[in-house]
């Protein structure tokens, strides 16, 4: 089993709610792909692009699996200090199609597209949404690719509901 210290992993920096009304979730299947498939969908949504049918988003989900697993060996010396596992096996192990993903892999996701990416969830006890994670943010903090990650390990689309790229966040914490 693949584990990943999260005491040293980015973490959020704000945590502010959101209107339920201002967000549409995109179902992503839950295939062992669905963190590379979020990816794929939001990238494709931020260049104002159609979303990819079922059998080319497999295609392209598997394709940036690939380059972020070449990008963890590329970036070896600063990402392996955050894996607990053997860093040879864990990039071995993410190259198979239903290895789930996470926090490195989508670190590595916002390297290989050069976009930032941010990580909703859903506020437990409300409809609301709260940033857990962003990364990229050295290629710039506006018109993230958004992902809807799941407590149970899946990652959904989330598209920004306004037109320009952004959510609208209320103020309240």
């Amino acid at each position: 089993m693949r584990t990943v210290s999260s005491r040293t992993m980015p973490k959020a920096e704000n945590s502010r709610g959101n209107d339920p009304a201002q967000f549409r979730t995109i179902r992503i299947a839950g295939d062992g792909r669905c963190l590379f498939r979020s990816v794929i969908h939001g990238a494709y949504l931020r260049a104002g692009k159609q979303s990819p049918c079922e059998s080319h988003q497999k295609q392209l989900a598997d394709e940036l699996r690939a380059k972020v697993a070449d990008e963890f060996v590329k970036r070896r010396a600063e990402i392996e200090r955050f894996l607990e596992d053997d860093f040879d096996t864990y990039v071995a192990e993410m190259r198979q199609p239903h290895q789930w993903g996470g926090e490195p892999e989508l670190l590595m996701c916002s390297h290989v597209l050069q976009t930032p990416i941010t990580v909703y969830m859903k506020e437990r006890f409300s409809s609301s949404l709260r940033i857990i994670a962003e990364y990229g943010r050295e290629y710039g903090t506006g018109n993230p690719i958004n992902v809807l990650y799941h407590s149970y390990g899946h990652y959904d689309a989330l598209p920004p509901p306004n037109g320009n790229g952004q959510y609208k966040m209320s103020n309240k914490r």
